[in-house]
């Protein structure tokens, strides 16, 4: 077999400064993940979801004339089966998440965790409501903030077990997506349960029915959208502060030459924060000053990345494929990890430099990284010891590599800043965004998520579906990777909307003064954007539900489980969704695929699809924007409408004298 063909640098990334440090790997001979992906040749039968390794008699790859397993598995069970078990993994990541945020908030509402508290009361007593959590006494007084603290935590605890009763956080649904899954009987029970109960049935010798399976995917997933990820969002909102926008920068430009450069990766802010008190303390300045540094440098990577800097302004160092080419740029003092998406990859090449790989979570270790574990009965003690080994490597950092290339943006969408920005602070609402849509000035709203994938041009698609999107008028909400391939390209400032935006987003964009495509968060955070949608059904003129709504979820360049359950309660939810970069998963069952598209679609009114092409991830989903506009009644989307109203002209006029400037604009000027 030929050897396949390794690709240039400028193949592998989209990105200018991925582009440069790709080069220098080269140079020197490192390896990467973009390497990887070009010398392993993916398993095509596993690819397709042909392949079964339930049992010892297996694996069974079901090719050729074989269409059944030992155990006499169809190609439609063993596709059903591989999916189930997938979303199941990315469930259980997000919710234990979640599960993680609630333990936190207990111990520092109990006080064993003193370096944390409520930091949003309001947002407290909105979960205490949705947890049916008393926030008066008896005699109608407040009752003591800690006190509420305890009880959110502990109910939000018993969400994942509880042994009867109702999932609460059904009710932030609308009511008739809250009847659909009654009538499927899909309403998670409890998290934890719908897990073990899809893991169960992918054993051996139990559910043989694809349609059977994946209705249990269904459940098990809004166990994670409706349950452990909107909890962990909630949760983090309260301990850390609801986010608002604020300024920053985004991509490996933001590492500096002068200072102690720490990288926080993973995804729990717990750990995080604490990081960034720790290096804003004087005395940590002060002693990174007395090893030749001029300050202390944060900087995030993937979805801890969008947590800080959503909330402290923190900068993005960059994506999920740029946590090596932080290290190769040999300015990383240390990278602090904690969970998900974090390669191996990054010890070993960290070894090549005075770069510290620093594990910190009980569930994560990496062979050859030192371990500091975390705890949040003394974090910003372990926070200080973990900023103090980076300082004290500074000193050691030899020749550096930093490109120049950074972005602008302005983070801190939360479904809570849109209602405010949009309605003002006593009549929060979404009403405006809907009249947008409505009037046609916004065509409809895309989802755009997800993370990076080393076997397709990193950011390209990105750049691609989110410039078609912004250009006719869509309105492009983003978290996770998604995000930050967004804010790199300089999509995310209010100026963007002038160059990028369709005329119609443009105005919408001017009067609000927001960006054209806004931050939302983490991949965690992706709960907001089932909030804004839920909001949006609610509000009135676009239908009834979620699946009325004029929009698109989609993960350009998806590569994980988490991503596969985002989607899977996204359809669940009433959403289309696309998931790009090859064809999928099960993709060798047109039975499993008609399941998920047409069978889903009349289920629940949402349906997922896995389509390759950038250019046909725009046409499919600009159709269905338009497909479901014609549906409610709206006016067919023409720009020619908007985009004249003047305001354009304003900034050079108020340059002119007055009497010219009446002249201009009315042909007054002496009259």
């Amino acid at each position: 077999m030929a050897k396949k063909k390794a690709r240039t640098p400028e193949e592998s990334s989209w990105d200018r400064a991925s582009v440069a440090l790709l080069e220098r790997a080269c140079a020197i001979e490192m390896e990467t993940a973009f390497e990887r992906a070009d010398s392993i040749t993916p398993c095509p039968i596993g690819a397709d979801g042909l392949c079964c390794k339930n049992c010892s008699m297996g694996p069974c790859r079901l090719v050729g004339k074989t269409d059944r397993g030992v155990c006499g598995a169809t190609i439609a069970t063993v596709a059903a089966r591989n999916f189930a078990r997938a979303v199941t993994v990315g469930a259980a990541s997000h919710s234990d998440h979640g599960r993680d945020m609630a333990y936190t908030l207990l111990e520092a509402a109990e006080g064993h965790a003193p370096d944390y508290g409520v930091r949003d009361p309001y947002k407290l007593m909105e979960v205490a409501d949705f947890l049916d959590v008393p926030t008066k006494d008896e005699e109608g007084e407040r009752r003591p903030i800690n006190d509420i603290a305890r009880d959110v935590a502990l109910a939000a605890l018993g969400e994942f077990g509880k042994v009867r009763g109702e999932f609460y956080y059904r009710k932030r649904a609308p009511a008739k997506r809250q009847e659909i899954w009654e009538s499927l009987g899909i309403t998670p029970r409890n998290i934890d349960r719908e897990i073990v109960d899809l893991l169960h049935r992918t054993h051996i010798g139990n559910d043989q029915d694809a349609e059977h399976i994946l209705d249990q995917t269904l459940r098990c997933a809004l166990g994670d959208g409706w349950g452990g990820s909107m909890l962990g969002t909630d949760i983090s909102d309260i301990l850390f502060g609801t986010p608002a926008p604020v300024r920053s920068q985004a991509n490996l430009g933001v590492l500096s030459e002068d200072k102690v450069n720490i990288i926080i990766h993973g995804h729990e802010p717990t750990l995080s924060e604490m990081i960034v008190a720790a290096a804003m303390d004087p005395e940590m300045i002060e002693y990174a000053k007395s090893k030749g540094a001029k300050g202390i440098q944060m900087s995030g990577i993937c979805c801890t990345a969008n947590e800080t800097v959503m909330r402290q302004g923190v900068p993005l160092a960059g994506n999920f494929l740029q946590q090596e080419l932080a290290i190769l740029t040999g300015a990383v003092e240390a990278m602090v990890v904690d969970v998900q998406c974090i390669m191996q990859g990054i010890v070993p090449l960290a070894d090549k430099f005075h770069t510290e790989v620093i594990t910190t979570s009980r569930k994560v270790k990496i062979t050859g990284a030192t371990h500091i574990e975390f705890d949040e009965s003394k974090a910003l003690e372990i926070a200080k010891q973990i900023v103090r080994r980076a300082i004290d490597l500074f000193p050691k950092r030899g020749e550096t590599h930093i490109p120049e290339d950074h972005n602008p943006l302005v983070p801190g969408f939360s479904h809570e800043y849109i209602d405010y920005a949009l309605g003002g602070l006593y009549r929060g609402s979404l009403r405006p965004l809907n009249d947008a849509i409505m009037a046609g000035r916004i065509r409809g709203v895309v989802a755009n998520i997800g993370c990076n994938n080393a076997r397709v041009r990193h950011d390209e698609l990105f750049h691609h579906v989110v410039t078609e999107f912004l250009k006719n008028d869509i309105l492009v909400v983003e978290t996770g990777c998604g995000a930050i391939a967004s804010a790199k390209q300089g999509f995310m400032t209010p100026e963007a909307a002038l160059e990028v935006a369709g005329p119609g987003l443009r105005e919408v964009c001017e009067t609000v003064g927001m960006p054209p495509v806004l931050h939302m968060g983490s991949c965690v955070d992706n709960s907001r954007i089932l909030t804004v949608l839920a909001q949006m059904a609610t509000e009135g003129g676009l239908g009834e539900d979620i699946c009325d709504i004029p929009a698109v979820g989609m993960a350009p360049e998806w590569m994980s489980e988490k991503a596969l359950s985002i989607a899977t309660y996204c359809v669940a939810s009433g959403a289309y969704v696309i998931l790009g970069g090859s064809d999928g998963p099960v993709s060798g069952s047109e039975e499993v695929l008609r399941l998920m598209t047409e069978g889903w679609e009349e289920k629940v009114g949402g349906r997922l699809e896995f389509v390759e092409e950038a250019e046909e991830i725009v046409r499919r989903s600009i159709e269905h924007i338009d497909k479901k506009r014609a549906a409610l009644g709206l006016p067919e989307y023409d720009a020619s409408k908007w985009g004249r109203s003047g305001d354009r002209r304003m900034p050079d006029l108020l340059e002119i004298p007055f009497e010219e400037r009446i002249e201009a604009v009315y042909g007054l000027a002496g009259k």
